[in-house]
C-alpha cells in the first residue's frame, strides 16, 4: 500500500510500509536526544515545541526529525503505561485526534505505532477539533483517554501533545507531574528508547492500514456526538425532551430576527467540525471562509490582527445582508475562539477584546441560570488570575461567587471540579487573560460555547410573561434605563462594567527578566513594593482613590492571600496579583505578574476599573518598574 489519503481533508495520512527510524535502530544519540528535548515546554496545559525538521516555527514542512520522532514515541509509550494503571479494563479504548498542522500526521504516525504495541484500542479521528475528540473521549462510555496533537495557538511549525482520561479534560496538574516524570526518565534510558524505536519499526503495516481505514467511522461517530453535546452544553438541560423545546424556542426567535454568523476558521481543525452544519440547524446564515483544513492565511492566535480579516469581511457582508451581526476565528485546534460583531450604531464592525468575549459569555450564562430558574444560592464562576475584575462586578449582579485559579486551562477546570464537589454550581469557567469559555458539562474551551452564549442573549428575549437575559440582567446590574426591546449586541456591550485591562497578547505585557528564581524576585518585589507604597500613597489616593491593598498569590487551583514566601509553595512560579482598594473596602483594580517556567520571561497586566486608559497605562508601568528594581536586586 501506498500513501493513505483522508477522505474528509483530501490531505495525506501516512504511508504504513515507510518506517519511522533507521534499520539499525534509533540512529538518534543521546546528545542529540537531549538537544530535541531542551526546548521543550512539559507543562499541564500541553507539551510543545518547535517539531518542524527545519527548525523554522513558521515552517509548513511536513518532515520530522528521528529525534524528533523518538520523543513522540516515548510520548505514546509513558501515557499508555499512565492510562493502564488508572484503568480496569482489559482493552482501554484511546482516541487519537490532531490539529491542521503539517507535522501531525508524521508525529501521530509513531505515536500510533508504539500503541499498537499495547493492550489499548485505538480510535484514531485524524485531523479534528480539540473540543470534538474531548467530547467523544468525555462523553462516549466506551472511551478511557484521549491523546491530541497539536500546539494550540503556537505558529505553525510548532506541536506537541495533550493528554486526557476518561472525563474528557486535560490531566489535572498533578497528573501531568507524574506523567512528565516518566517522561524525562524514559528518555534519560537509552536502551528503552532503542527498544522503544524497534517496537515502533516492526509496528504491522496491515495493522495500520486497519487504523487509517477506520478513521472515517470513528469520525463520523465522533462528529455526531460533539453535535448533540454542543446542544447539551447550550441548553444546560439533561432531558432530551426539555432540550428540544430549547432549540425550538432559538429557532423561532432566530427566525424572528434572523442572525447571520462568518466563520472565518483560518484552516484549522474546525474545518472538519460541525460548525456549519450546527448553527444552520439553528436557523442562522453561515458565510465559511477558509475553510479547509491547513488553509492558514493570517498567524493563529486568534487575537488583535489576527481578526481583521474576519472583521471586513463582517463589515462587508452586513451593508448586504442586516442578518449578519458575528463573526469569529479559532486556533488551529478550534478550542479557543474570539469574536467580531456588527454595530449598526456606527455601521461599522468591531473586535472584541478577549476580556469582553469572556465577560458576555459570564453574562450570558449567569442570566440564562437566572431566566431558567436555575440559579441556587451556591453558584459560582471560575476564573484565572489574570481575569478581569468586571467578572466580580457580574458575579455580584447575580448574587454568585467568583473562584481564582493560576493560569493554565487545566488549573481552572480542576478548581471548578472541586468546587462542584464542594457543592457548588459551577456553570461557566475560563480564562478571561485569553477570551473563550468553558461550559458545563463540557471541559475545554469552544467557540461554539462562547456563540450559542451570545444566541441566546440575542433571542431569548423578553415576552409579555417573562423577561428575557437582556432585561434580567438590565434590572438586577442596576442599569433598567439601559434596556429597550430593540437592542443589539453592542448595547449589551455598553452595559458591561467599564474595566480598562492590558491586553495579554500586546507587546507590554510582557518583559524580559535576568534570573529565573522566582521566589527570590517574589520576595524582593514585595519589598520594593512596600517602600513604594510608603512613597506614592497619598498620590495614589490623589489621582485614584486607593487607600490600601492586599496581596493574592495563584498557585494550582489555590488562591492564598497575603505576603511572603510562606503564601506560596514549591517553585513559587504561580501568579501574583496586588488588588488595590477604595475607601469603601471595594477592589478598585489590580497588578498582576507571573514568570514563565521555561524562559527569562515575566507576563503582567494591570487591570483598572473604569475606562480610564491612562490609569492601566500609570499602573502598568510602576509595576513593571517595581519588577525591573526586584530583579536586578537579585543579581546584586
Amino acid at each position: 500500500m501506498s500513501m493513505f489519503i483522508d477522505s474528509a481533508s483530501g490531505l495525506a495520512v501516512s504511508d504504513p510500509e515507510i518506517r519511522p527510524f533507521s534499520a539499525a535502530g534509533s540512529g538518534v544519540s543521546a546528545e542529540e536526544m537531549a538537544q530535541a528535548l531542551k526546548p521543550m515546554i512539559l507543562s499541564a496545559s500541553g507539551w510543545r515545541k518547535v517539531f518542524a525538521a527545519d527548525g523554522d516555527e513558521e515552517s509548513t514542512t511536513s518532515e520530522i526529525t528521528q529525534a524528533d520522532a523518538l520523543l513522540a514515541a516515548a510520548m505514546a509509550e509513558v501515557y499508555c503505561d499512565f492510562l493502564l494503571s488508572r484503568c480496569n479494563k482489559d482493552m482501554p479504548v484511546v482516541v487519537v485526534g490532531l490539529d491542521a498542522r503539517h507535522t501531525g500526521p508524521a508525529l501521530a504516525d509513531v505515536m500510533l505505532r508504539t500503541l499498537l504495541g499495547r493492550d489499548v484500542e485505538i480510535r484514531y479521528l485524524f485531523i479534528a477539533g480539540a473540543p470534538e475528540v474531548m467530547a467523544y473521549a468525555g462523553q462516549n462510555p466506551d472511551c478511557d483517554g484521549f491523546i491530541y496533537i497539536s500546539a494550540s495557538h503556537n505558529p505553525i511549525g510548532h506541536n506537541g501533545v495533550k493528554f486526557g482520561l476518561e472525563g474528557g479534560g486535560v490531566l489535572s496538574g498533578e497528573e501531568a507531574s507524574e506523567l512528565i516524570a516518566a517522561y524525562k526518565a524514559l528518555l534519560e534510558d537509552s536502551s528503552a528508547c532503542e527498544a522503544l524505536a524497534s517496537r515502533c519499526n516492526g509496528a504491522s503495516a496491515s495493522d495500520l492500514e486497519g487504523l487509517y481505514g477506520s478513521i472515517a467511522r470513528w469520525k463520523k461517530e465522533a462528529y455526531d456526538l460533539y453535535g448533540s453535546f454542543s446542544t447539551r452544553v447550550m441548553s444546560g438541560l439533561e432531558n432530551p425532551k426539555e432540550r428540544e423545546a430549547f432549540v425550538r424556542s432559538l429557532k423561532e426567535g432566530i427566525s424572528a430576527r434572523p442572525i447571520g454568523v462568518i466563520a472565518e476558521l483560518n484552516g484549522s481543525a474546525r474545518a472538519l467540525s460541525v460548525d456549519r452544519e450546527y448553527l444552520e440547524e439553528l436557523g442562522a446564515k453561515v458565510r465559511v471562509v477558509n475553510g479547509k483544513p491547513r488553509e492558514i492565511v493570517h498567524r493563529i492566535v486568534p487575537e488583535g490582527e489576527s481578526l481583521d480579516l474576519c472583521r471586513s469581511i463582517l463589515e462587508d457582508e452586513a451593508k448586504k445582508d442586516g442578518a449578519f451581526q458575528l463573526g469569529y476565528v479559532p486556533d488551529n485546534d478550534g478550542d479557543r475562539g474570539n469574536l467580531v460583531y456588527f454595530s449598526k450604531r456606527d455601521g461599522k464592525a468591531h473586535i472584541l477584546e478577549a476580556q469582553e468575549v469572556f465577560a458576555l459569555s459570564v453574562l450570558s450564562e449567569l442570566a440564562y441560570l437566572y431566566w431558567n430558574e436555575g440559579m441556587t444560592e451556591k453558584t459560582g464562576v471560575a476564573v484565572n488570575g489574570p481575569t478581569s475584575g468586571r467578572i466580580e462586578d457580574i458575579c455580584e449582579a447575580f448574587g454568585c461567587s467568583c473562584f481564582r485559579a493560576e493560569v493554565g486551562e487545566a488549573n481552572v477546570v480542576n478548581l471548578a471540579r472541586q468546587m462542584r464537589d464542594a457543592g457548588w454550581q459551577i456553570r461557566i469557567l475560563g480564562e478571561g487573560s485569553n477570551g473563550g469559555n468553558i461550559t458545563w458539562p463540557a471541559a475545554v474551551r469552544d467557540p461554539l460555547n462562547t456563540l450559542g452564549a451570545l444566541l441566546k442573549l440575542l433571542v431569548l428575549r423578553t415576552t409579555p410573561d417573562k423577561a428575557g437575559l437582556f432585561e434580567i440582567w438590565c434590572h438586577l446590574s442596576g442599569q433598567s434605563e439601559l434596556y429597550r426591546e430593540d437592542f443589539d449586541l453592542q448595547d449589551v456591550i455598553d452595559s458591561l462594567p467599564a474595566y480598562t485591562t492590558t491586553s495579554a497578547f500586546e507587546p507590554k505585557a510582557m518583559m524580559q527578566i535576568t534570573g529565573m528564581d522566582h521566589g527570590l524576585l517574589k520576595k524582593n518585589y514585595e519589598k520594593v513594593f512596600a517602600a513604594d507604597w510608603e512613597d506614592k500613597k497619598d498620590e495614589l489616593f490623589k489621582n485614584f482613590g486607593i487607600v490600601a491593598w492586599e496581596e493574592w498569590n495563584q498557585e494550582g487551583t489555590e488562591s492564598r492571600k497575603g505576603v511572603g514566601p510562606e503564601f506560596r509553595s514549591g517553585a513559587e512560579k504561580g501568579g501574583l496579583t496586588v488588588r488595590f482598594l477604595g475607601s469603601e473596602g471595594d477592589v478598585l483594580g489590580y497588578i498582576w505578574m507571573r514568570g514563565s517556567g521555561t524562559e527569562p520571561v515575566f507576563r503582567v497586566l494591570a487591570d483598572w476599573k473604569g475606562s480610564v486608559s491612562a490609569a492601566e497605562s500609570w499602573l502598568l508601568e510602576w509595576h513593571k518598574d517595581m519588577i525591573r528594581r526586584a530583579d536586578e536586586a537579585g543579581q546584586g
